[in-house]
């Protein structure tokens, strides 16, 4: 097999253990860390030969030899657990494995070494010595192990210590100083499989919809703070929510970063500096701030182990220095425009309702269930739901959504668990409709009953028009994504909210009851 330029594909081992610092930075899940390895090699179309990895179910700096271990090798072409027991019993069937490994280095099936943590003095002894006597180039992480390899004539062409790295960085370290050493062409996968779907770019992870709602747990919890907030005697928490409210643009900043960059730790560090400089944009500022910072984080990660930078160096200048960067260009420059973006639709929100309260809630309402399924809800209404609790803590739109689709939701739901048209659909409606009721989240149980019937398609458009107009005509404000019993005392107007809860839920019922009784007569007739 050859690579393009007519060298010979290059095959490595990876040698290690879980090791002692390791062991807090990712050796505690062998898993993760060897796919992250065997990513990375695939990228630079390098082949993974031989695995031997000894995984503690402790610090290597506390085992003992009772200590619970695992050997991992290459099996079917993956990395996996291959024998497991006391570390003394993983460290014998590590020796007899380093022999096998040895002989693959000596007879060239082997060109170089991938060593974390590793022990060339003990259980990779044979291996290690086998490629210094070859010449074999190895790239690797852990500081007394690598002197020990590189005492012993290993030529060490990328070596670091392990402290503020992560397995996707160090995996990078390990592949970037490989390729550079043999020339071969090397473009690092950052990311999960989930981001690497999104493109190798990270401008191409850019998602306001997906940053929007990984951070819905942190509005959530301001929503209830700020209801806690309202009850005699605890009016102590209203700093609470000031301090929550604060610190949702850091939020939003560490989950974009996070995501854009595909570095995990790295980048959750790089957002919640942008977030905090970014803090004076609000939420808005907090993505953009966020988002920047992702970018950064990626492109200086990559620039920095190109440039034969330590694993821990590069951690910490597209950590740390991203996030500085991102934050300082909202802080310096764009917080006054995010800020007052923000600011907009929260004051183009309130002036839409009191234009006309009844018709702002009874369209709101109307147009949930066609954005939803239109693929439009998450793109542009959640945004605006989070957008408004970072301005005030409680939203129109949120009111709408509990309204308008979870309540209608439930309605149908509870209809077809009630009334259903056939007896195979009731334990599908009172499943959904427990969902609804305990968590609000699951609007998709309505979909069979609304795809089914266009009849009941339309009862859900009055019915969450009918609760929308309601919510609009009382004022209420409130947000959604919590069980279906307590939005009404999150909300702005707690009997308001609660009436056109019941309407929108009731009037659905009622439409779907009647079609199903419709429908069963036709079958009868």
């Amino acid at each position: 097999m050859t690579r393009s330029g007519g060298s010979a594909t290059k095959r490595v081992a990876i040698l290690g253990s879980s090791g002692g610092n390791l062991h807090s930075h990712g050796g505690h899940d062998p898993a993760g860390l060897l796919a992250d390895i065997a990513r990375q090699l695939e990228a630079a179309g390098i082949t993974l030969a031989a695995v031997q990895f000894v995984a503690a179910e402790s610090s290597m700096d506390h085992a003992s030899d009772d200590t619970a271990a695992a050997l991992w090798t290459l099996g079917s072409g993956t990395p996996e657990r291959a024998i497991t027991g006391t570390l003394a019993e993983v460290n014998e069937a590590a020796r007899a494995h380093d022999e096998r490994v040895a002989e693959l280095v000596r007879s060239g099936e082997v060109d170089g070494l991938v060593l974390v943590s590793a022990d060339p003095d003990d259980t990779n002894s044979r291996a290690v010595a086998a490629a210094a006597e070859r010449g074999a180039p190895a790239a690797g992480t852990g500081g007394t192990s690598l002197a020990a390899a590189q005492a012993l004539g290993v030529d060490l062409v990328a070596a670091s210590g392990t402290t503020g790295t992560t397995s996707a960085t160090r995996a990078v370290s390990y592949v970037a100083g490989l390729a550079r050493h043999w020339g071969l062409k090397y473009r690092p996968v950052i990311g999960s499989a989930t981001t690497q779907a999104a493109g190798g770019s990270p401008w191409r992870r850019i998602s306001v919809r997906g940053t929007m709602v990984g951070s819905i747990p942190a509005f959530i919890a301001l929503a209830l703070v700020l209801a806690l907030s309202r009850v005699p005697g605890l009016d102590g928490l209203e700093p609470v929510f000031e301090t929550l409210l604060d610190g949702l643009p850091v939020v939003v900043a560490a989950v974009a970063a996070r995501r854009v960059s595909g570095l995990d730790e790295v980048g959750l560090v790089a957002g919640a500096v942008a977030g905090i400089l970014s803090a004076q944009g609000g939420v808005l500022g907090g993505l953009v701030g966020g988002v920047l910072a992702g970018v950064l984080a990626s492109t200086l990660l990559s620039w920095t182990l190109a440039r034969r930078f330590p694993a821990t160096t590069a951690n910490i200048v597209s950590g740390g220095l991203a996030g500085l960067l991102g934050g300082l260009v909202v802080h310096l420059a764009l917080a006054p425009l995010t800020s007052a973006i923000g600011e907009g639709v929260k004051t183009g929100v309130e002036a839409l309702v009191a234009w006309n309260p009844l018709l702002a809630g009874a369209v709101a309402g109307l147009v949930m269930w066609p954005a939803i399924i239109g693929g439009v809800y998450h793109a542009v209404i959640l945004p605006l739901v989070l957008v408004e609790m970072g301005e005030k803590g409680h939203s129109f739109f949120g009111a709408i959504d509990m309204v308008g689709l979870v309540m209608v939701s439930l309605g149908i739901a509870l209809a077809n668990a009630v009334l259903p048209r056939s007896s195979g659909e009731r334990a599908l409606a009172a499943s959904g409709a427990a969902v609804n009721v305990g968590f609000g989240t699951f609007v998709e149980a309505a979909y069979p009953f609304l795809f089914a019937d266009k009849r009941v398609f339309a009862g859900a458009l009055l019915s969450a028009a009918a609760g929308g107009a309601l919510v609009g005509w009382t004022g209420s404000e409130a947000t959604a994504y919590l069980p279906a019993f307590l939005p009404p005392f999150l909300a702005t107007n707690k009997l308001g909210m609660a009436l056109a809860m019941v309407t929108a839920c009731a009037c659905a019922f009622a439409v779907t009851a009647l079609v199903n009784l419709h429908h069963r007569r036709a079958q009868r007739a």
